[in-house]
């Protein structure tokens, strides 16, 4: 079965279509982007399996135009994959807030749009994308059945004792306002992946799973089921990002949006976009130049990188407390698949948890699936890469054939 998976954004599309051949197997048959929707000079990036690319800019004034622009690049009789639209069979969407009502992907019906509009306030960045990118697919392929993932369900496990803020009741009664977590298909994805790696079944396993990127987040799961995450109502929360502040004083926050007279947009925008590695480096929200400026003697920048690999410990400290012990820490995602020293930084006097972790064998590797912890080790440590997208299509493929 031939699967579409789309990710949109505000103005950007990200897709893959895979070859299905089971819940397990998959052929990844071409991926690229659609970029600059709504904005002069839009873009379209399309790679094919045997290699071939292919790019195309012109205006692409909605989502619809867009995907358009994709399934013209899938038939293309150069650089296409498919002979006929119809050879798709079914669509998959990466959505971003499915609040209290998804626990599990579904099926797109009336309902359950109704449902993604009204998480929109809780996402209004990321869920009006997704929606888009359901409706104008049901405008181009109206008879292929489509499924949306949600980012917050696999977190829906989570205990009120994990969910709730110390506010008062009412505010979660009244707005819903509680920790929903989000990265929880990378973080389903890699703690299956990482256990059957090391031989174990993850129903059995207490594993923590460090999904470290621009947007960065840990997930304790215990028994195949998340028990606890670091990012919350929104994704600010928890370990510092490239531009995100992370865990802070509310009062702290108080305290500036007062002296600088700043506004509710004027302080989101500081956390979210001024903070994090870029505020306290003062250089850049990108791990590689932050590494780069501290060889170089940036005091400023190795305290980033410092303070980004100690608040990743705090967190797996905690969660060991929260899940009464640890079996295997992850790290995935952009930086954790690829940042070496991070790694090191983050394990180093981790043998309190039974952390027996292979300084040489971590140094310099980057983007493979590889256990990190010499033979001994209690508790062991992995890096795997995640796939998405992959998630996406298993779970449509599961969908559309019950």
């Amino acid at each position: 079965m031939k699967i579409l998976v789309l990710n949109c954004g505000s103005s950007s599309i990200k897709y893959q279509l895979l070859s299905m051949s089971g819940t397990e197997d998959a052929d990844l048959l071409a991926k690229g982007i659609v970029d600059r929707i709504g904005i002069s000079d839009g873009e379209l990036k399309h790679k094919t399996q045997d290699g071939k690319k292919y790019e195309f800019t012109t205006d692409i004034p909605d989502h619809t135009s867009g995907i358009d622009l994709i399934l013209e690049a899938l038939l293309s009789s150069e650089h296409g994959v498919i002979k006929r639209a119809e050879d798709i069979l079914a669509v998959g969407h990466r959505v971003a807030h499915g609040g209290q009502y998804f626990e599990e992907s579904a099926l797109v019906t009336k309902e359950v749009k109704e449902r993604i509009e009204e998480c929109i306030e809780l996402a209004p960045l990321h869920n009006p994308a997704n929606l888009k990118g359901i409706l104008a697919m049901e405008k181009l392929l109206p008879e292929v059945p489509q499924v949306v993932v949600f980012d917050t369900s696999f977190h829906q496990s989570m205990e009120p004792k994990a969910f709730l803020y110390g506010l008062p009741y009412e505010y979660y009664e009244k707005y819903k306002v509680r920790r929903y977590g989000f990265h929880g298909t990378s973080h389903k994805f890699v703690a299956k992946k990482a256990c059957n790696l090391v031989g174990w079944n993850w129903e059995e396993k207490k594993v923590i799973s460090c999904h470290l990127g621009n947007g960065a987040s840990v997930a304790a799961i215990k028994n195949g089921k998340s028990v606890d995450t670091s990012m919350g109502f929104t994704p600010v929360e928890g370990l510092i990002m490239g531009t995100r502040a992370g865990n802070l004083d509310l009062g702290a926050l108080l305290f500036i949006a007062e002296k600088e007279d700043l506004t509710i947009q004027d302080t989101n925008n500081m956390i979210n976009k001024r903070s994090g590695l870029l505020g306290i480096s003062g250089i850049s929200s990108d791990m590689r130049d932050l590494e780069k400026a501290a060889a170089e003697g940036n005091e400023r920048a190795q305290l980033a990188l410092d303070m980004f690999a100690y608040r990743v410990k705090k967190f797996i400290g905690s969660y060991s407390a929260a899940m009464g012990g640890v079996d295997l820490i992850i790290f995935t995602g952009g930086i954790g698949e690829n940042g070496w020293d991070t790694r090191r930084d983050v394990c180093k006097d981790l043998e309190y948890l039974g952390v027996d972790f292979d300084v040489e064998l971590n140094h310099k590797k980057r983007g493979v699936d590889l256990e990190l912890t010499k033979p001994e080790s209690k508790t062991k440590v992995v890096m795997v890469l995640t796939n998405e997208e992959l998630v996406i299509a298993q779970d449509t493929l599961k969908i559309v054939s019950r």
